[in-house]
């Protein structure tokens, strides 16, 4: 078995030097945020050391979420009076199973990475988040916002079924696309910014690294 241990480590060591080497070789490098004071719009990403997720505005740029992600989704829709939302994107079974990393299993690791099309969307209405190492604010010229906001709701499925969040003021949604190892949660957000235009990562499978690019 010595042999299937050593082809896992170099599948392992060629996957994070992959992940790495993506993360340091920029898309859009010569974007810059525009200047004040015309037009900008804020926005966000933050981490919680694995996964990563967009916060935006509900209202800028004539977009406008409450629509699609509406307060009465919500276990209790006074969250709804929150300004922000936070998206994230992900695997169906380890989001909806894994409400806590203790209940995080090797088996649901694998399947994950060895691909899935049940994915979820993951809403949470929020405030503004405050300044912190994994945060990063981010400024848009208004076209770039509206192209981030085609691609998030490119990724929510017609006429999705939704699911109940993790407490009362987030909520899943089945979502498009296919999650696997390559395509993984902070991949989408490094494609969600790519689509709009902005310097990040060409490939971010990991939070560092899509933290580290932008």
């Amino acid at each position: 078995m010595g042999w299937l241990a050593a082809t896992l480590a170099a599948i392992l060591i060629g996957y994070g030097v992959a992940g790495l080497a993506g993360g340091a070789l920029p898309a859009h490098p010569d974007w810059r945020p525009p200047p004040p004071p015309a037009g900008r719009v804020e926005i966000f990403v933050v981490s919680n050391g694995v996964h990563t997720g967009l916060v935006v505005p509900k209202r800028a740029a004539g977009v406008d979420w409450r629509a699609l992600f509406p307060a009465g989704d919500l276990a209790d829709p006074r969250f709804g009076g929150w300004d922000h939302l936070a998206i994230g994107w992900g695997e169906r079974t380890f989001y909806l199973e894994t409400p806590h990393w203790a209940d995080v299993r090797p088996a649901t690791i694998l399947a994950a990475a060895l691909g899935s099309r049940r994915t979820l969307l993951h809403v949470e209405h929020v405030p503004r988040p405050i300044a912190a190492p994994d945060v990063r604010r981010i400024l848009l010229r208004p076209a770039e916002y509206r192209r981030l906001a085609a691609f998030i709701r490119g990724a929510r499925a017609r006429d999705a079924a939704r699911y109940p969040g993790y407490g009362r003021d987030d909520v899943f949604y089945e979502s498009n696309g296919r999650y696997s190892a390559l395509r993984t949660c902070n991949a989408w957000t490094g494609d969600a910014l790519r689509h709009a235009g902005v310097r990040v990562g060409r490939w971010t499978p990991f939070p560092a690294t899509l933290l580290w690019s932008l």
